[in-house]
């Protein structure tokens, strides 16, 4: 494996790993965050090894094996169609997350409101933080239950996936819901950014910031700018939540 270093920001075409990202999301909703170092098996023969280890330590586990937050879902126990694992492709996934971590930590510390960790979905398979105004936000019509609590609040949120739908290329994004009036319109930096009418959110591609000078600074302006966007349209208390 290739040592991590704090200028290692690896490729990360999605057409070369897709298949193994596809059985990596899904051993991790299985498990939620496990440091994986296995030879390739499918979806099926891992959940049958984690439950039959988990029954051997005296834990009798139940959970539900239907995968959520992706298209035409395969029950955990049947599935035997993800089963690619390409070993140095999941540790460059892994060396890029290590990289850019310590800017969302940094970008983190300058909010005192309440605010996520820096944490790693397994559901969606994509690394976030965000930041909440305090304030109450309007209930979103036909949302399930867990949408309904998650945006709750008023959010500006900032992260980084491998890509999916309509984005098929690793990127950082950033989005407030509910969006205020003019968020979409504005010019933001770096240059190399754009707003996703897909998504309803700004995109930044991961292969702009790891080719920049600076991939740090590249990735700090896009969430600096963002959030100064989104916070002055949406009129967040700033001298109560951020840091003097």
């Amino acid at each position: 494996m290739t040592p991590v270093t704090d200028n290692a920001w690896p490729a990360l075409p999605l057409d070369v790993w897709r298949d193994t990202y596809a059985t990596l999301h899904m051993w991790t909703q299985i498990v939620g965050k496990l440091c994986l170092a296995l030879t390739p098996r499918t979806v099926a023969d891992f959940y049958r090894l984690v439950m039959e280890t988990l029954h051997r330590m005296g834990v009798d586990a139940k959970i539900w094996t239907m995968p959520v937050e992706i298209p035409d879902p395969i029950r955990f126990e049947a599935d035997t169609t993800h089963r690619s694992y390409d070993r140095a492709q999941a540790s460059a996934f892994w060396q890029a997350l290590v990289a850019m971590t310590p800017v969302f930590e940094r970008f983190r510390c300058g909010f005192v409101g309440k605010c996520s960790p820096v944490h790693f979905f397994w559901g969606s398979f994509d690394l976030a933080v965000t930041r909440f105004s305090g304030r109450r936000a309007p209930v979103r019509a036909g949302a399930d239950a867990i949408t309904v609590e998650a945006y709750s609040h008023e959010v500006i949120s900032h992260g980084f996936w491998p890509g999916s739908g309509a984005i098929q290329e690793p990127a950082f994004y950033a989005y407030a819901a509910p969006e205020p009036a003019g968020f979409k319109d504005a010019v933001i930096r770096p240059a190399t950014a754009f707003y996703s009418k897909d998504l309803s959110e700004f995109i930044l591609p991961y292969e702009a910031v790891r080719t920049a000078a600076s991939p740090e600074k590249e990735l700090t302006a896009f969430f600096e700018s963002t959030y100064d966007l989104a916070v002055d349209l949406a009129k967040w208390n700033r001298a109560d939540l951020e840091r003097n």
